[in-house]
């Protein structure tokens, strides 16, 4: 329909997409996908998704196919495109840590620098970023486009792998070792240029990255009611790590306080024991969805 309003949004495929959907969800949108479709479905008329490949998604932000979407730094720096960056995501398949992107050789290597690798042949999915990293140590070899199954290939198809990691697990496995880390990388929330410079498109977009970034915030964390006795009020508050400072409201009972409170999931099962026997009363753990700074 002519003059509708459209953001047109790139959702990583592959690995991530389940993640970003579920980060989506847990900001408010519905968002679900289809087998064998690139389009998937989303609750709100103002959004068209679409599932592009985070390697090749900077791109397609950057020539204005689509207005905004999720990919990694990493892939950012490979293709050399020119998006802006609305916001770092920093979530991923394994934990909340940054990927690292790492040089590796085989256990039995005799390599143990960078400059050894003069004249060698190395395999990798990120060329561009291998090649420049070589640049920056004057190291000149022979950088080839790997198709995946990247650690196999050292050593009889390759000198060395430069390889994403979260945890080095892979690696091991496969009997190489790290000699050097070529760039860390988070999840990012990305725009076209132009479409950041709608008004209308700019503030989609931001309210999108706000909602994102509450969602993320809310993970690992709960809310915690409860009812103190005035006299203990400060017994509980000693006990309580909050986000912030709890919230202290008077009850109709002025000997009483209610207390509200967000602290992390994984210590309320030693928390609210504790409360319990200082005299909290009607103790309510209930879940966040999102929490805004």
């Amino acid at each position: 329909m002519s003059g509708e309003k459209i953001l047109k949004l790139g959702i990583p495929a592959g690995s991530l997409q389940e993640a970003t959907g579920e980060l989506f969800r847990r900001a408010g949108y519905k968002i679900s996908f289809r087998s064998r479709s690139y389009v998937p479905s989303i609750d709100d008329p103002e959004i068209e998704c679409l599932l592009i490949r985070a390697q090749e998604m900077a791109r397609y932000v950057a020539a204005g196919v689509l207005d905004a979407g999720l990919t990694g730094h990493d892939w950012i720096k490979e293709t050399g495109a020119d998006v802006h960056e609305v916001s770092e995501l920093v979530f991923s398949k394994v934990s909340r840590r940054p990927v690292r992107w790492v040089l590796c050789v085989p256990n039995d290597s005799s390599v143990q620098s960078v400059e050894d690798l003069s004249g060698a042949r190395i395999a990798t999915e990120a060329v561009g970023l291998t090649t420049r990293f070589l640049e920056q140590h004057g190291v000149k070899a022979n950088v080839e486009f790997s198709w995946g199954a990247t650690e196999v290939k050292p050593p009889k198809l390759a000198d060395a792998i430069v390889e994403v990691t979260e945890t080095g697990s892979s690696l091991r496995a496969n009997n190489l070792r790290i000699i050097a880390e070529v760039l860390q990388s988070t999840p990012r929330f990305i725009a076209n240029h132009d479409a950041y410079q709608e008004s209308w498109k700019r503030t989609k977009i931001d309210d999108i990255a706000l909602l994102l970034r509450g969602a993320m915030n809310a993970e690992d964390l709960v809310g915690l009611m409860l009812n103190v006795p005035r006299k203990n009020l400060g017994e509980v508050l000693l006990l309580l790590p909050a986000l912030k400072k709890p919230t202290v409201s008077d009850l109709a009972d002025t000997e009483w306080v209610s207390v509200v409170t967000i602290i992390e999931e994984s210590i309320v099962r030693e928390i609210i024991p504790r409360l319990s026997s200082v005299g909290a009363e009607g103790i309510v753990e209930y879940p966040l969805n999102k929490v805004i700074d």
